[in-house]
């Protein structure tokens, strides 16, 4: 391997990594196998390419192309070396709108071209629910589709020239009248002309094995269309001609709601003739919620398009008075259209659950039949699931016949694993009884190439070994795929993985305890690395902040899969490769919300980061940031704020400081208050109002020390919503709950003084002994409250949902746990359900600012939403997350990619607020970033609201 490196470093200008981490992260694809490459390659042109072919075959090492690694069947992994496309090649190079064609590198994402080409009025036909992260290249290489294809075609239609590599280094481009074809693909052809012309299904959704047929003289002899699909095995894709298509200027969604799964598969051919855009169906074991969804047990959502809204609601509105239906649904309006489409895209993502929470895989993800034959089809395929009691959720392209599904196989025991061959087996009997192909849209890769002799015969597929040999006769590109495969059942990425339940220190509620399983939640579907975020929404930023896998969501569970392993990453918790990729974790807890599995990668962190400082020295920022609490209320005791305010504003005084607590130079330390929030609390009289229902306030770390305005003006809020506040006992005991001092005699004599804290600061830098001895005594301080119906009102968002989560998940065994985080109230859900009858004051001022990530992805904000709506508070809040996430953004070492995280959404949103408008921001750390990198003061809703009582 040494000489193979250092071969490949002289030759190529790109990125070689044969490194831990870099293998690491491609050992997998989205499918259910693994397998570790000796390398990567990152190539900046297609001389990098050429380069690593003449490098890799003087070894007699393989090569595997690799797009977004969002490949379900397996052949995106390799154990030769891997050519990365998205890190250099990955360029738009140009469109001609004109001609309707655009010119694409392989690794240029497909949302990228598609914002290119929308300014145009132009599209790229095909769009997998991937297409926010899926690569042109990946899209040829599998012949994907989407959900248009009943409109525009599979990635072949769309394909006009490719320029390829072939493994020994002859430059090719590909088109038709047999452009570009190798020497000796024209005689193969010429002599198997009527098996090519009878041995292959006639049905809109045939990507299983070579498309041979394309090369037929009445076809075209279409060379780069038989191309597409070929997986990398044939040659390497360095540039590609692609047509676009007119794209409709207004849209309909007819989501049409059927009894079952059967009646609307067999109402899908049907509604073909009237020219749809998409015909996709799913059942309602895949929604978790049918909010929003017409009535029914199964719906097809049917896209239609015209050049105005009224002729495309009249043509959705035609297709509603076709179909036979329970309900139906007619929206024309782009954002719930967008709404109602995620609920479809993201089905590849939460079909990796069942609805009790179990685990489904890959492997018979994409089968498709005749859209005639698909009701039978489906029938057959639930009568096989029971028969080897299996389950599954089919959703996907009922308009051409290819469902979706995973299924909950057991593929770590032996005995599950020998089921999932026999089940494979007969279900590809069952599909090629229906005239139907293995693989509808994904290709076969490992998952299903070893049963193409069952829908082609052997000679077919003896045919598609000749026709590598032609491309590719010393296979050198990706082998074992497409010809002569591995078995369907071997290199399985979950048999590495321990089989004894690792010890933790998290309990993992939704993973029965086992931190394994936990860590295959990642099934790989990518949507961690899309680019951009829509609406609210928060993951990845340290992925778009930096563009690099490792810092990506999936880019973690990688490593930490291989950790587990134990083959590549060998020193378990120890790993500095694994420590390394958390590092720029932000544990803003998007992943938790936003990744269709429910990813907890800030919990996984903290976890890890437990395990890998036991018994040593940590980092210096987890000493000052971590233990924040401490100092602070340190300093309020001792009442020498103004003496640390004074020091800090000392510049080479503060650099020391920095340097020797492991701040970023870059960041202002944050001026501590002169009064804290719990002191003028005591001074103000300590006792709650007479009024309605009794709320307990809680004086998290940053509003009792740094921003006590935050924590008065709720007070006032509260109070004027006619409620009773009061602070949690601080006397372990006899306490009094409502007076914030538990000052009695009896109190005094028979407790322990003490101050509630969430544990937030050392659970994100993995002090969890720490974090849980401050649990447990903020519970006992908090036994008087628990024994009444109080809701706890939490202003800080980061605080709030540690109660809610990382309390219960932490303190696991401690049922005062799990009840103090039900009764947690962000500050706008306590008015809510506590003063309903409330009106807030007008503010009547358009609103810029940020859902805090933690929020989003825990608390959620419609309560929110809606009590800014009653203050006449108008706009939306941006997404992302602000960057300085805590403790993150003051490291050193992070303050480049806090500052890009905020420049992501946060600070452009507030630049392009109009005049006058209110800066919303309800964490410290987002009211932070905003000061120090924008200079803007941004406010609590606590804050506008109390102003305005005035």
């Amino acid at each position: 391997m040494t000489d193979l490196e250092a071969a490949l470093r002289r030759a190529v200008r790109g990125e070689v990594g044969f490194d831990t981490t870099s293998r690491a992260l491609t050992t997998m694809d989205a499918s259910n196998y693994r397998r570790v490459p000796l390398g990567v390659v990152a190539p900046r042109d297609a001389d990098d390419v050429a380069a690593v072919l003449e490098v890799c075959r003087e070894h007699a090492v393989p090569v595997v192309a690799r797009g977004g690694g969002t490949s379900i069947a397996g052949q995106a992994t390799g154990t030769g070396v891997v050519l990365d496309f998205t890190r250099h090649m990955n360029r738009l190079v140009g469109i001609d709108p004109e001609a309707r064609t655009a010119v694409v590198q392989p690794g240029v994402v497909l949302d990228r071209l598609q914002d290119a080409a929308a300014p145009h009025g132009l599209r790229f036909g095909p769009d997998p629910s991937t297409h926010s992260r899926c690569t042109l290249g990946g899209m040829i290489g599998n012949n994907s589709c989407g959900s248009h294809s009943v409109a525009w075609g599979t990635t072949a239609d769309s394909v006009r020239e490719l320029s390829v590599l072939t493994a020994r280094g002859r430059r090719l481009r590909l088109g038709r009248e047999w452009s570009g074809a190798p020497e000796g693909l024209r005689g193969l052809v010429d002599g198997e002309l009527a098996r090519l012309r009878t041995g292959f299904p006639d049905l809109p959704r045939r990507i299983s094995g070579y498309a041979l047929d394309a090369l037929l003289p009445e076809r075209g002899a279409d060379v780069a269309r038989s191309f597409c699909g070929s997986e990398g095995t044939l040659g390497v894709l360095t540039e590609a001609v692609v047509r676009l298509v007119e794209s409709p200027r207004a849209r309909a969604l007819a989501v049409l709601g059927y009894a079952d799964e059967a009646g609307a598969a067999e109402a899908a051919a049907g509604l073909l003739p009237l020219g749809p855009l998409t015909v996709e169906g799913m059942a309602v074991d895949l929604v978790p919620s049918t909010r929003g969804l017409p009535r029914g047990g199964a719906w097809l959502f049917v896209e239609t398009g015209g050049d105005t809204e009224a002729e495309a609601r009249a043509r959705a509105e035609a297709v509603v008075r076709a179909a036979d239906v329970v309900d139906a649904l007619v929206v024309t309006d782009p954002g719930g259209q967008r709404t109602l489409w995620r609920i479809r895209e993201d089905a590849s993502g939460t079909a990796t659950r069942m609805p009790d929470g179990s685990e489904a895989w890959p492997g018979w993800e994409d089968c498709a039949v005749p859209p005639v034959r698909l009701g039978g089809y489906l029938r057959d395929f639930r009568r096989l699931l029971t028969a080897h009691g299996l389950r599954g959720t089919p959703y996907g392209h009922f308009g051409d016949g290819c469902i979706h599904v995973r299924i909950d196989f057991d593929l770590l025991s032996a005995d599950g694993v020998a089921r999932f061959r026999r089940f494979s087996q007969e279900l590809a009997d069952v599909v090629v009884a229906h005239g139907g192909s293995l693989s509808g849209e994904h290709g076969d890769g490992q998952a299903r190439a070893e049963l193409l002799p069952r829908m082609y015969g052997a000679e077919t597929v003896a045919l598609f070994e000749r026709a590598k040999a032609v491309w590719d006769p010393d296979d050198l590109l990706n082998p074992g795929m497409l010809v002569r495969p591995a078995p369907l059942d071997a290199n399985l990425r979950f048999s590495v993985l321990p089989r004894e339940p690792v010890d933790v220190e998290f309990g993992y509620p939704s993973d029965g305890g086992d931190f394994s399983a936990a860590v295959r939640r990642c099934v790989g579907v990518a949507k961690c690395r899309t680019t951009s975020v829509s609406g609210a929404g928060v993951m990845c930023p340290s992925f778009r902040a930096t563009g690099e896998e490792a810092h990506s969501t999936r880019g973690r569970a990688r490593l930490l899969h291989e950790m587990l392993a134990g083959e590549l990453v060998t020193d378990g918790w120890r790993s500095t490769e694994v420590r390394d990729a958390l590092d720029l974790c932000l544990s803003c807890k998007g992943c938790r919300s936003d990744c269709p599995v429910e990813v907890d990668m800030a919990t996984y962190k903290a976890e890890f980061l437990h395990h890998h400082y036991a018994g040593r020295r940590r980092p210096a920022a987890h000493y000052a940031m971590g233990w924040l609490p401490v100092w602070l209320r340190w300093a309020a005791r001792t009442r020498t704020a103004p003496v640390v305010n004074a020091l800090a504003s000392v510049r080479p005084l503060a650099a020391v400081a920095k340097r020797l607590g492991g701040i970023a130079r870059e960041r202002e330390v944050p001026r501590l208050a002169g009064e804290t929030f719990s002191r003028w609390w005591r001074r103000r009289g300590g006792r709650p109002t007479e009024g309605g229902d009794l709320v307990v306030l809680w004086p998290d770390t940053f509003t009792e020390h740094l921003s006590p305005s935050v924590g008065r003006a709720a007070v006032r809020v509260l109070e004027a919503a006619g409620l009773r506040v009061a602070l949690p006992p601080t006397l372990r005991g006899r306490a009094v709950v409502g007076d914030g001092t538990s000052r009695s005699p009896l109190a005094l004599l028979t407790a322990r003084r003490g101050q509630v804290c969430c544990g937030l600061t050392y659970v994100s830098t993995g002090q969890l002994d720490r974090a849980r001895a401050v649990m447990r005594r903020t519970l006992d301080l908090m036994a008087p409250v628990l024994e009444t119906s109080a809701p706890v009102v939490v202003l800080e968002p980061s605080c709030a949902a540690a109660l809610r989560t990382d309390l219960p998940e932490l303190l696991h065994d401690d049922p005062r746990a799990a009840r103090l985080a039900a009764r947690v109230l962000t500050f706008a859900e306590a008015l809510e359900r506590h003063a309903p009858d409330w009106a807030p004051p007008e503010v009547n001022l358009p609103a810029v600012g940020q859902t805090h990530c933690h929020q989003h992805a825990v608390l959620g904000d419609a309560a929110d939403r809606r009590l800014r709506e009653s203050a006449g508070l108008t706009g939306e809040l941006s997404g992302g997350c602000c960057g300085l996430a805590g403790n993150f953004g003051f490291e050193a070492g992070h303050y480049e990619v806090s500052a890009a995280c905020a420049e992501d959404q946060l600070l452009p949103a507030v630049r392009e607020a109009p005049d006058g408008a209110v800066v919303l921001a309800d964490g410290f750390s987002c009211r932070t970033q905003l000061e120090q990198l924008a200079g803007v003061r941004g406010r609590h809703l606590a804050e506008v609201l109390a102003e305005r009582l005035d």
